[in-house]
């Protein structure tokens, strides 16, 4: 029996190291990340992918994948691609990015670090509220919780990685759930790109930078009701308070 026991211990304990292992090694690149400046040198790239032409999306994307799995600020990118791919383009290529970014963190969460990560989120009521919801109603809960940031979007990804959601629903819902606070901040990042005659754009029109007025305002308003709609709504899902 001694000899039984013994022997199923030790595999078990291969696997605890593993995991350790594993949850060093991202702590230690989120570290580094930090304390290289790593915000600083991710404008750096940005002008750099500006200057790539046809390679600057497939460069951008995994930038904005590298950055989403060590928990470094999207933000900046995001509106960096408004300021060198433009409103449209960029809107497309950081809605891609960053989906692949989130889908990325979220199978490491499922299968390099779950335990580790599930023993971060024990014993907070708001990660055991989700988790339940998540069980309930799934692809709802993930495209809620995407429109209203109740909870950081980079600890979300490794979260949603050790519920109940499905890879497919969990992807569908935060690429839609992404998309207005997406839309936003390119927007802002392309009014900025024509401020600064990013790109060799032309100038534009009195009436052209009214319409673009118009839309931010409008892109604002629309995100802001959006979020408010989305948080009424999870508020009757999932009691997070």
């Amino acid at each position: 029996m001694t000899r039984i026991a013994g022997l199923s211990a030790a595999p078990r304990a291969g696997a605890r190291g593993k995991i350790a292992l594993w949850a060093l090694l991202v702590i230690g690149l989120v570290l580094a990340a930090h304390y290289f400046d790593a915000p600083a040198r991710l404008r750096v790239a940005l002008d750099g992918i500006a200057r790539l032409g046809s390679w600057g999306p497939a460069i951008f994307a995994l930038l904005y994948v590298a950055a989403t799995v060590f928990f470094l600020p999207g933000s900046i990118l995001t509106v960096g691609a408004g300021v060198v791919f433009g409103l449209v383009r960029g809107f497309a290529i950081v809605s891609i990015s960053a989906t692949l970014g989130a889908t990325a963190a979220f199978l490491v969460g499922r299968y390099l670090a779950r335990d580790w990560i599930a023993g971060k989120i024990e014993g907070h009521p708001k990660f055991a509220a989700i988790d339940e919801a998540v069980a309930r109603e799934g692809w709802k809960i993930v495209g809620l919780l995407r429109l209203s940031p109740v909870v950081p979007f980079n600890v979300l990804n490794y979260a949603f990685g050790v519920t109940r959601v499905s890879l497919r629903d969990y992807v569908l819902a935060s690429w839609i759930g992404m998309m207005p606070g997406t839309l936003l901040y390119v927007y802002l990042g392309s009014i900025a790109g024509d401020l600064a005659g990013a790109g060799g754009r032309v100038s534009r029109s009195p009436a052209e930078w009214a319409f673009y007025a118009v839309g931010l305002v409008a892109t604002i308003a629309v995100t802001v009701f959006v979020t408010r709609l989305a948080r009424r709504a999870l508020a009757e899902r999932v009691p997070l308070t």
